[in-house]
């Protein structure tokens, strides 16, 4: 029978949505961080199902995996797995569908999480105080939005009906798609400069990397606030913590970072203007259903001879 390892699955949801019949399945609701760690857990096994881009696969690991026919990654897009070296060793990569609102969703959650403090006041009623500190409000305030695509236009849609202007810039954005959206294009510093709130929708690649650094948070107001449910790296998070530490800005919301887990003393733990979520933009039960319902359908395709939804390098 084919085993198969479902990884990371932290919830333990995978095996009731999908459908795994005549195939052994294996849950693992830890992360393992080292590459000898996952090599030796995944040995036996000659299917591996990835959520998103929580177990990095580079080809060092995927060499250390012989028996190892088809991996496959819940989206059909992760940065995490060297598909061409995948492919030379003769390992199919397929990918799912998700669900569109959830990270846009979560993206506007954060915003008003951190402009009106909320993580703050809960924890002081919890601890038994009342009101800390004060809000602030959007509407009439700027959104700049870095990366206008699917994600960051829905999000730039949510902050139109807030009642705020809307920028917009990325390294390819014409006129046309700012303004069909209702954003304003501008210039990449312009982008930073007028922002009162800063949210990142671009994929990570070598141009995007660390492309919000100490120079774009230099030009940012310090009542603004950014947030990102992108990829850690596309923002120095070296620059941003020490941003936040003096207060250069006002506060950042973050669901992703360059190590996830998030390390236990990083500085973004203790900062008391950042408020973190861990890396949950499409951990919903709408995504999960898909996700794993066509997880299961890309094995059972892949066992009859006919792979679908293949990852291309």
């Amino acid at each position: 029978m084919t085993r198969v390892a479902i990884l990371d699955d932290y919830q333990g949801v995978g095996e009731s949505l999908g459908d795994w019949s005549g195939l052994d399945v294996t849950t693992f609701r830890d992360h393992l961080a080292g590459e000898d760690a996952v090599a030796e857990r995944l040995a036996p096994f000659d299917v591996v199902v990835a959520m998103r881009e929580r177990t990095p696969f580079p080809r060092t690991l995927l060499e250390r995996l012989p028996r190892l026919r088809l991996l496959v990654t819940t989206g059909m897009r992760n940065a995490s797995i060297d598909v061409a070296a995948a492919r030379e060793l003769g390992i199919v990569v397929s990918g799912t569908g998700g669900s569109g609102p959830s990270t846009p969703e979560l993206t506007w959650g954060l915003v008003l999480a951190v402009a009106r403090g909320i993580p703050r006041q809960d924890a002081s009623v919890r601890a038994g105080g009342w009101q800390v500190g004060l809000g602030t409000e959007l509407a009439g305030k700027t959104l700049g939005v870095l990366g206008l695509g699917r994600i960051g236009s829905q999000v730039a849609r949510y902050g139109l009906a807030f009642g705020m202007d809307v920028v917009a810039w990325s390294q390819n954005l014409t006129l046309g798609r700012a303004e069909s959206v209702g954003a304003r294009l501008v210039d990449r510093g312009e982008l930073f400069a007028e922002a009162d709130v800063l949210t990142i929708h671009l994929v990570l690649s070598q141009r995007t990397r660390g492309l919000v650094g100490a120079r774009e948070l230099g030009l940012m107001k310090p009542s603004a606030f950014l947030v990102n449910t992108s990829r850690g790296p596309i923002v120095d998070e070296g620059a941003l913590a020490a941003a936040l530490d003096r207060g250069a800005i006002a506060g950042a919301a973050l669901d992703v970072f360059d190590e996830e887990p998030l390390p236990p003393e990083h500085p973004f733990r203790r900062l008391d203007n950042v408020v973190v979520t861990p890396h949950v933009g499409y951990v919903t039960q709408e995504s999960y259903r898909v996700f794993y319902r066509e997880a299961a359908e890309d094995v059972h395709a892949f066992l009859a001879g006919t792979p679908i939804r293949v990852v291309e390098p």
